[in-house]
């Protein structure tokens, strides 16, 4: 599902990523963990193609998601495979402040094209709207919502395309104990139902523990 080789990435003289490589496989959960500072972020960033690598002259980077390599393809098609087939989720909200709750999880059901029901779209959001715990504050604007709240919010976002790859960015980071154990749960269930593949950054060791794969950054490598 997810193919990475010779992932580099530096800020100046900084080198924050030295080298990378990392194979996910459909349907699995891998858990990254490591320092702050280490690039778990800056990682899972290129990976979901919001970021570019840093190219090295004497080493082959290679990027592929579902057996396309994103550094050959255009930046439409590029656009069209972050809407279709990828989800995120972001330790900063990023909510449509103007939005309610229900119409920031819809918009990007919208924007796909190959989705032409919007009932069908709303009807997905509401059901991952329950499943969050969110049903009452459908109509709420971000602002009304909690810091735990606003991080369901955008999870549902993230799930409404039914994306085959989910890149998360401590997901579960804001939540107290009880709803980010639910919010797990609900990861597991997506990819025993839908074989949905999560590439998860976190320090929730137990979310970790019960991932199919842990991965450790250190020195800026994969250890």
């Amino acid at each position: 599902m997810v193919q990475a080789e010779n992932i580099y990435k530096s800020f100046g003289k900084y080198e924050i990523l030295k080298g990378v490589n990392l194979r996910v496989k459909k349907g699995s959960i891998v858990c990254i963990l490591g320092e702050s500072g280490s690039g778990k972020s800056t990682l899972l960033h290129i990976l979901g193609t919001l970021d570019k690598p840093t190219f090295k002259k004497n080493k082959k980077t290679i990027l592929k998601i579902n057996g396309e390599d994103v550094f050959s393809i255009s930046d439409k098609k590029l656009s069209t495979i972050r809407n279709e087939e990828i989800g995120f989720v972001f330790q900063t909200h990023q909510l449509l402040p103007e939005f309610t709750a229900l119409e920031n999880v819809c918009l990007p059901g919208f924007i796909n094209k190959k989705i032409n029901d919007k009932y069908h779209v709303k009807k997905r959001a509401k059901k991952l709207l329950n499943q969050l715990n969110l049903s009452e504050y459908e109509n709420s604007k971000p602002e009304e919502l909690s810091g735990g709240q606003k991080q369901r919010l955008s999870v549902a976002r993230a799930l409404i395309n039914n994306p085959k790859v989910i890149f998360a960015d401590e997901p579960s980071g804001n939540l107290d104990a009880k709803n980010a154990e639910k919010l797990h749960l609900i990861f597991f269930y997506l990819r025993k139902k839908f074989k949905q593949t999560f590439l998860i950054v976190t320090h929730n060791i137990q979310l970790a523990d019960m991932a199919d794969q842990k991965l450790k950054i250190e020195k800026g490598i994969i250890t």
